[in-house]
């Protein structure tokens, strides 16, 4: 019940979402629909002169061969912007970073071109469960995990197959800002797209504090669930999805 009560209360966005930036309103952006591994959207003009080669794959512990070495580029990538860039004290050997949610229940989303990963983020149902660790809000939540609060959510953490959530969202330094609104809106689609395709109505995860800046923009709905927190150095705040119909 109080879970029920958290999830009605955090889909008013539009009265307890932070302040947009200036001109950030187009929230009626075409979804992106994810199909074999390709990035395939309903563009504009300029969008599709600036998708280029890019494509956007979904890969597990069972599909990730599919994808020569896609699945290690990605975690190259996640230490370059997490350990690299950040100063994360994270889990890390041979240029790859990794931490205990990457397991077999997790899902992988990665906008790459040309073999370079550009963006990319994990997925992980809320049911997940690996010796005493189940997935990164709740496990913060019950203390395991020294470097976020235990207050990080206004309600207690869902454990329900039909919320999955969304942690190591990224977008490497070397997509330009002309493109960046481009990489941001194939991600976070495809994040809606892959979490449905697993029966998710709703993803929760953590996010960067001034992700409601270009939300909007790029045609998604969400809500902050809990209150902004720092990890070294980096502000942070928990958020709610919703997918909707469209994507089922």
């Amino acid at each position: 019940m109080q879970h029920q009560r958290g999830l009605a209360l955090s889909k008013r966005a539009d009265i307890v979402f932070p302040e947009l930036e200036p001109g950030d309103t187009d929230s009626k952006a075409a979804p992106i629909i994810l199909k074999r591994g390709a990035a395939r959207s309903t563009l504009t003009g300029e969008e599709t002169a600036k998708l280029g080669a890019i494509q956007v794959t979904a890969m597990s512990w069972m599909t990730m061969s599919q994808y020569g070495d896609l699945m290690l580029q990605f975690m190259r990538a996640r230490h370059e912007v997490f350990i690299d860039r950040l100063h994360w004290n994270l889990p890390q050997t041979e240029g790859l970073e990794f931490d205990q949610y990457d397991t077999p229940e997790a899902r992988w989303v990665a906008v790459h071109e040309y073999g370079q990963v550009l963006a990319g983020i994990r997925l992980m149902p809320t049911t997940a469960h690996c010796a005493h660790y189940s997935y990164m809000l709740r496990d913060a939540q019950l203390g395991l995990l020294p470097g976020i609060p235990d207050d990080v959510l206004f309600f207690e953490a869902p454990v329900d197959q039909r919320t999955w959530e969304a942690t190591r969202l990224f977008i490497v330094d070397s997509v330009d800002a002309g493109r960046r609104p481009l990489v941001q809106r194939l991600l976070l689609n495809a994040m809606q797209a892959t979490a449905a395709q697993c029966g998710a109505t709703n993803v929760i995860g953590i996010v960067p504090s001034v992700f409601s800046r270009w939300l909007k923009r790029i045609g998604m709905d969400a809500a902050p669930v809990g209150p902004k927190f720092n990890i070294d150095g980096t502000w942070s705040q928990a958020a709610l999805f919703g997918l909707g119909d469209r994507l089922h």
